[in-house]
């Protein structure tokens, strides 16, 4: 039964997008390859050192009608073993759109703010503790209302991302997230808000303010995130929140340089935050370097050196951030426009 609803849902779901509307299929695989050696204290980790496969994504997206487009990204690198071949699916869902307004109902990316969980995992290289730990698609419905051409606001009710919680051995199906949140286009200045409540565990919640800020200056792009978490057992600010600043100047269209920086603190005694645990406080610093080959820069192949450096404590024992880590990465991204279909 199972399989059957989610074939219907291949079918017939897909990803709100803003394609052509003659456009029925487009369809793109992508695919990043690393080599990377990671140190701890100074000391080679062999375990996580090497040629790594990162990402191999095909994705599908179009339009059905004038109201009606879908679209569908699969990931291949995920391990299957003890998942169903949906769980590798990122997002799937059918959206309906009139006028200013559009519905869309399917697996679709959990609605939480800031630049540095918008942005496709492919096109980012270190991250912060948070981002590493937050399962970040669920099933679910959203309502999205446009503003002008500038803003839009977004209400969205979905599986909670922490519905299957491994640290604490329990699987809780019927948690939900709710969420909102805001898209500003404003030239120079965007931005990507949200609050949101989250069931940590039935009837438990731990509460978000994510306010995701990119300054787009030219030549220069600055992105940066501030994210407070809280729930009805501390106090709200300052306790357990994480700060992602990222910086690239785009030298000339082929060559990109980029420095970002990743804090995360939790300082609560809390066991509801199950992204960042009580007694963390990590920084990431690192930079690298971005060339695009292809004539133009066009972004379709590109290249990629990058080092990062962690320091302090993580409360998790299965984090990701370690303290005295030092992470170095080389690699290529390609992406591939593999077919086209028009009405």
């Amino acid at each position: 039964m199972k399989s059957a609803f989610f074939l219907i849902l291949f079918v017939f779901c897909g990803a709100a997008v803003y394609a052509q509307s003659n456009e029925l299929l487009n369809f793109k695989v992508e695919a990043r390859i690393d080599y990377q050696h990671e140190y701890l204290d100074g000391k080679s980790q062999d375990a996580s050192t090497g040629f790594k496969g990162k990402y191999l994504n095909f994705s599908m997206s179009g339009n059905i009608s004038e109201e009606f487009s879908y679209a569908y990204r699969q990931r291949l690198n995920t391990a299957h073993a003890n998942q169903s071949f949906f769980d590798a699916t990122d997002w799937i869902y059918l959206t309906y759109r009139k006028g200013d307004w559009s519905f869309s109902a399917g697996k679709q990316v959990v609605g939480i703010g800031g630049y540095e969980y918008d942005r496709s995992p492919v096109d980012l290289y270190f991250c912060s503790e948070y981002w590493n730990n937050i399962p970040c698609y669920e099933l679910g419905f959203s309502v999205d209302y446009q503003l002008g051409k500038k803003d839009k606001l977004m209400a969205q009710i979905c599986e909670s991302p922490f519905r299957k919680n491994d640290w604490l051995n329990e699987e809780n199906e019927a948690t939900y997230a709710y969420n909102l949140m805001w898209y500003g286009s404003h030239g120079w200045f965007n931005t990507i808000y949200s609050v949101n409540m989250m069931e940590y565990a039935p009837g438990k919640y731990i509460n978000y303010i994510a306010l995701g800020h990119k300054f787009d200056l030219g030549k220069l792009l600055l992105e940066l995130d501030v994210m407070n978490r809280a729930t009805d057992e501390h106090a709200f600010w300052g306790k357990n929140l994480s700060i992602m600043g990222e910086l690239s100047w785009r030298a000339c269209p082929k060559l990109n340089l980029m420095g970002k920086v990743t804090y995360d603190v939790n300082k609560t005694n809390s066991i509801a935050d199950l992204c960042v645990t009580t007694g963390t406080e990590i920084t990431r610093a690192g930079g690298g370097i971005e060339f695009f080959p292809l004539k133009d820069g066009a972004k379709d192949i590109r290249l990629h050196a990058i080092a990062c450096y962690t320091f302090g404590s993580n409360g998790n024992d299965y984090g990701v951030a370690l303290d005295k880590q030092t992470l170095f990465e080389v690699g290529v991204t390609w992406r591939m426009n593999l077919l086209s279909i028009k009405k």
